[in-house]
């Protein structure tokens, strides 16, 4: 007997899916990227130092390093989609709850309830990401093309939520701004519940689901996730070098400070417009290979920065860095969809997350460390890194190719179907 068509209904609901899907990310990305700039603005704003601005904006960034050890949930929960929105509760109310006593409560208690929502940050990143493979089904040209969604909600978020807090901090208060954020993050919650509904892969049994440390030791064994964590992070590392540049590049070009916020924003356009382009044409073949060529891609747009002899080609060269890092950017999410354990795919998920957010804090530091030498050191620091991240690599796939290639009295006792690449 023949399977009847779908339904209409069936037919939509990978893209209306999609679509609740975006809208949440997007709300949850920029209310994660717009508060540290909030609360940076909020403390300055009135009065307090520098020192203590600051260290509360550390407050909010540094607990997503901890955001594997709560991300386990979102894979043993018989609803990961509660475990996010919840997550996204908790970070409205906490922030909105250290907006609303700031001044009237000792800072040390503002610290603890910025860092109650730093610690939910990772679950608005990375955990929204793992809950995409479910919603667009299992064909991976569909999944590419969702993927390219996704980095533009990161885009869409490292872009609008600052600037939205810049500008309502201007037009009303920073504390202001800071409640529209925690505002669009709780709307965000309501529309991780409406995302469709997928079965635990764990089916009942909690206990394979690694804990983790575990997790973490995974991945390290695993060549394919191997290379996806270290390769993710030196680029993080590298690239965070830009807007520190960009400052400095003013000065080199004879041009006002403030055109450091252009070189910024080309950027964030040219990642957006990345993201488009990911869309249209997903991106195809093994996602390994895929993460060496646009990593090796990415070299070239820092190298276009480093030799911008005027501040036009600066602009254009920021813009094909931002583009480039988009297209590697989907290449990791693809690695990690694909490549991830279904039962600890959320953990890996937030594990890269975590591990991309620390290295990006530490590239800024870096940064700001080299630029006493040049303004163009910390790219061409970067683009040495990335290069040697991509060298690294393919040498260790090409060895681990070749030992597949050997017979198995040659290469030892190896467990069936164990992945040594």
């Amino acid at each position: 007997m023949s399977r009847s068509a779908p339904s209409t209904a069936e037919r939509d609901a990978p893209a209306g899916g999609l679509a609740r899907y975006v809208v949440a990310a997007a709300l949850a990305r920029c209310g994660d990227a717009g508060a540290v700039v909030g609360i940076v603005l909020l403390v300055t704003s009135t009065g307090g130092s520098g020192l203590l601005a600051g260290a509360l904006g550390a407050c909010i960034t540094a607990p997503h390093l901890l955001g594997p050890f709560v991300g386990r949930r979102v894979d043993t929960a018989a609803d990961g989609r509660r475990v996010i929105a919840a997550a996204c509760v908790l970070y409205a109310v906490t922030l909105a709850t250290a907006v609303l006593t700031w001044q009237t409560v000792p800072a040390l208690v503002t610290g603890v309830l910025v860092a109650a929502a730093g610690l939910c940050g990772p679950l608005l990143t990375g955990g929204i990401s793992s809950r995409l493979p479910a919603i667009v089904g299992p064909d991976q040209h569909t999944q590419r093309r969702a993927q390219g969604w996704d980095v533009a909600t990161y885009g869409i978020g490292g872009t609008v939520g600052p600037s939205v807090v810049a500008a309502l901090s201007g037009w009303l208060s920073p504390a202001a701004a800071l409640l529209a954020l925690a505002v669009a993050v709780l709307v965000a919650s309501v529309c991780v519940l409406g995302l469709p509904f997928r079965p635990p892969t764990h089916g009942g049994d909690t206990d394979a689901v690694p804990r983790p440390w575990p997790t973490l030791a995974l991945m390290a064994r695993c060549g394919h996730l191997r290379r996806t964590g270290y390769m993710t992070m030196l680029v993080a590392l590298s690239m965070a070098s830009l807007p520190v540049t960009a400052v400095h590049l003013t000065t080199v070009f004879g041009v006002g400070a403030a055109a450091a916020g252009v070189l910024t924003a080309a950027y964030g356009v040219g990642n957006l417009a990345g993201s488009v382009v990911v869309m249209v044409r997903p991106l195809r073949g093994d996602p390994d290979r895929l993460m060496r060529v646009l990593a090796a891609a990415v070299v070239l747009g820092l190298v276009a920065v480093v030799l911008s002899p005027e501040f036009g080609v600066a602009i254009v060269a920021y813009g094909i860095a931002g583009a480039l890092n988009a297209g590697f950017f989907a290449a990791t999410l693809a690695a990690r969809t694909e490549y991830a354990p279904r039962h600890a795919r959320g953990q890996v998920f937030i594990w890269v997350a975590a591990l991309k957010i620390t290295s990006g804090s530490a590239g800024t530091a870096l940064a700001g460390a080299l630029t006493g030498f040049d303004a163009r050191v910390p790219v061409v620091v970067g683009a040495l890194l990335i290069l040697a991240a991509v060298l690294a690599s393919l040498i260790e796939y090409s060895v681990a190719g070749s030992r597949a290639r050997r017979p198995a009295s040659e290469r030892g006792a190896v467990r069936p179907g164990a992945d040594e690449r």
